[in-house]
């Protein structure tokens, strides 16, 4: 009876074991299983088509939102998986650590609108040899500046701002406005170019209807909307200005703000800013989306040009006035394209050497304007 007893037994244990043994195989092939389902649902999550904002968000109606309209256009056209990442702050670190969150995330290209992008596009470009950056309105450099190198994996993109600062200073005076006034942020050499252009063009045009413009001039060393800016803004319009050519990120809004209250007028920058405000004439634009476009189609058709700067100018549509929304009564469509096809065809010539920012440098081509540069 013991034997029988202990018979029994022994079958329950090994019972027992089969069946905890099939179970924990089980368990670990369920486990294996999800692990794999996890792994391909994060990697159909990547995203080939990346754009980093700069400063502000991604519908800031300015560079990052610009960017971001031509990086989206071609993604839909092509059914491309895209995305933008935000830095947490405008540290260099911050940059290159998004940077390297659109590299896990999937991202082939990589679009950086602002030259804040510089020196973190110079730290990551040789570290990340297979990716693709479109640098958009800067050139690769070390932190103190003493180094200038785009890898072959970079496209350095600027604009002839000059051109398109000519065109809405040309535009403005044609208009019938006689006085002026250029507010910019810092004076970095794409913010001092649109100055040196707004006028230059604003001189074209007054020797033309034979008059004779005045032009205050200021650079406010940031590209905040702040209450200085308005109260230098609204002494210049209630001292008889009638339009400003905002020219450095919000600092435009603060021009804004001081024409709404005078009833003046203001010219946008970068991106077409009718939206802004309705004081709002035009803007001199750079066309942002055609150039992340036309940077993005190039690696798709094996012809990036990486290791150079791009520029983009009124030959290849790079930059001009917008003329979609405008509220101008005098300036025509007919106009701009006349003066805009003579600027194409080279028959324009505009100083944009910006080695002295006050404008000092181009007083003796200038016979119809007087420039009274505000420091």
């Amino acid at each position: 009876m013991k034997k029988i007893l202990a018979l029994a037994l022994s079958l329950i244990m090994v019972g027992t074991l089969v069946s905890c043994s099939s179970n924990t195989t089980n368990q670990g092939a369920v486990t294996e299983d999800t692990q794999a389902q996890t792994t391909q649902a994060q990697k159909s999550e990547t995203y080939e088509l990346a754009l980093v904002t700069d400063l502000g968000t991604i519908d800031d109606k300015s560079f990052n939102q610009g960017s971001w309209e031509g990086l989206v256009q071609y993604a839909q056209e092509k059914n491309v998986s895209h995305k933008y990442y935000q830095p947490q702050s405008k540290e260099t670190s911050s940059y290159i650590e998004t940077i390297e969150l659109a590299i896990e995330g999937g991202a082939k290209v990589i679009v950086c609108p602002g030259y804040l992008f510089e020196e973190p596009v110079f730290e990551v470009q040789s570290k990340y040899p297979n990716i693709k950056f479109i640098l958009i309105d800067g050139e690769p450099h070390s932190g103190d500046y003493s180094v200038y190198k785009t890898e072959n994996n970079v496209m350095a993109v600027l604009f002839k701002e000059d051109q398109a600062g000519y065109l809405a200073g040309y535009a403005a005076v044609k208009e019938g406005m006689t006085e002026l006034g250029f507010m910019g942020g810092m004076a970095v050499p794409a913010v001092v170019r649109f100055g040196y252009g707004f006028v230059q063009g604003a001189d074209a045009a007054a020797k033309e209807l034979g008059k004779t413009i005045n032009v205050k001039y200021h650079y406010t060393g940031a590209f905040a909307a702040t209450p200085e800016a308005q109260a230098m803004a609204a002494s210049w319009f209630n001292g008889g200005t009638e339009v400003i050519f905002g020219c450095g990120g919000a600092v435009g809004n603060s021009v804004m703000a001081a024409a709404e209250s005078a009833g003046k007028k203001v010219i946008g920058v970068d991106v077409d800013q009718y939206a802004e405000s309705n004081t709002v004439i035009t803007s001199a634009i750079k066309q942002l989306g055609n150039a992340v476009y036309s940077g993005i189609e190039s690696v798709y058709n094996n012809n990036f040009p990486g290791g150079k700067t791009s520029v983009f100018t009124v030959e290849n549509d790079g930059v001009g006035i917008a003329m979609e929304h405008n509220k101008f009564t005098t300036f025509t469509e007919d106009d701009y394209a006349q003066i805009y096809s003579k600027m194409r065809a080279g028959s324009i010539n505009i100083i944009d050497d910006v080695s002295v920012t006050d404008t000092s440098n181009i007083k003796d081509s200038l016979t119809a304007t007087k420039v009274d540069f505000v420091g």
